[in-house]
């Protein structure tokens, strides 16, 4: 055991003279984040008002028009783009630019016209050819009917001479009914997927880009055991009690150790700077972590027994890297893709990794989610590691 750790320990001070090491693990995932981040709206601020602009000229000054105006800016679907120093002409104008998409024109009236239950009509500027147009219009009628409706109950209650309900009280209480129906849905989300809502695009890009250059920092690990059978430490190592599968040991549990100190740093800076939430479920990140790490240890040992130059080194990690992170969704998301894909990139153990992850930070599952995951990934780190084994075996130092 005395060796192993003699050997991990070697190994790890090593490294961390190398500069590569901190701008693979650290560096590099850090600037990738933030600029995949950016480019899959990660970063902005969830506040953005995606109702329909449209612009509003009211011509009546009526208590009628203004309970309409009222609704109108309640509108989930219309956002009303008012400014007196406009004119009706202006507002066509930027109809026909396309920085509106319609005009509303209250015309003189149209509150008295109401209550006579003589015909009003809005005068409506917009394009109908659109999709845009059939929207508004919708909205139009909607909220255009709960006025009317409002004013026939209230007449009518008017007219029954019902002690104590005036016209306007009937009218106010026929209209806020609309907010309050006998029957209504409710939509609840979970609170875990409530939270990272305006986050979709860091839950995928803060663990794709963490895996991705997990893989690209073996390249310096994988020159590390090139290194030594280039300069014949590993003969002479074998001169003394050490036998092979210390060497095997030393060097994978080194490898570990640097992977998954990579993986606790980058998940505490996401948590605490970014604001993805891997300590939503502590056991189960770290969890995902171990095994992602235990099976990229066991891929970095196979490449530097595999490699028999630094030219090597490198190309037998960067082409992992590539293949596997792009197969595994660390670009962009497996869900995106057809079901055919789906399937390949899980040949990828990238796409195990995600899996995990994404289920904890973006899907708001439970510790149950994870276990096939993390299932997965040790068995592709049993089997890198027993085909390091096996190739170290037939190795002639």
């Amino acid at each position: 055991m005395i060796r192993i750790l003699d050997i991990t320990l070697k190994d790890l001070m090593q490294l961390l003279r190398d500069a590569k090491t901190f701008m693979f693990l650290l560096i590099m995932p850090v600037i990738f984040t933030f600029l995949f981040g950016y480019a899959f709206g990660g970063f902005s601020s969830g506040d953005s008002d995606s109702r329909l602009p449209v612009g509003f000229i009211s011509q009546d000054d009526h208590w009628i028009t203004d309970s309409l105006h009222d609704l109108l800016l309640k509108s989930e679907v219309i956002r009303l783009d008012e400014n007196i120093f406009v004119s009706s002409a202006d507002l066509e104008k930027q109809v026909a630019d396309g920085d509106l998409a319609a005009v509303i024109l209250v015309p003189d009236g149209y509150g008295r016209a109401l209550l006579k239950d003589k015909a009003a009509r809005l005068i409506v500027i917009a394009d109908r050819n659109t999709s845009t147009w059939t929207t508004i219009e919708a909205e139009l009628l909607t909220l255009t009917s709960r006025i009317d409706g409002a004013v026939r109950t209230a007449t009518i209650i008017e007219q029954l001479d019902v002690e104590g309900i005036p016209f306007d009280y009937a009218f106010e209480r026929s209209l806020s009914a609309w907010d309050e129906p006998p029957i209504g849905i409710e939509e609840t989300t979970s609170l875990a997927v409530e939270k990272t809502s305006n986050q979709s695009g860091l839950t995928h890009t803060a663990p794709g880009m963490m895996l991705q250059f997990a893989i690209a920092g073996l390249l310096t690990a994988a020159q590390v055991i090139v290194s030594e059978r280039k300069t014949r430490t590993l003969q002479r190592l074998l001169t003394t009690a050490t036998s092979r599968v210390h060497i095997v040991l030393g060097h994978y549990l080194a490898i570990f150790l640097m992977i998954f100190t990579q993986f606790i740093i980058l998940i505490l800076f996401a948590q605490f700077i970014l604001k993805v939430d891997y300590l939503r479920l502590p056991a189960a990140t770290l969890l995902v972590a171990f095994s992602a790490a235990l099976c990229i240890s066991a891929l970095g040992l196979l490449i530097g027994i595999l490699a028999r130059s630094e030219e090597q080194a490198i190309m037998f990690s960067l082409i992992p890297m590539f293949v596997f992170a792009g197969l595994g969704g660390a670009w962009v998301p497996l869900e995106v893709t057809g079901p055919a894909f789906q399937a390949i990139g899980h040949l990828s153990p990238v796409a195990w990794g995600m899996d995990g992850f994404e289920n904890i930070v973006a899907r708001g599952l439970g510790l149950n989610s994870v276990m096939l995951p993390a299932a997965a990934l040790i068995g592709y780190a049993a089997v890198f590691f027993i085909l390091a084994v096996e190739r170290f075996r037939k190795v002639e130092l």
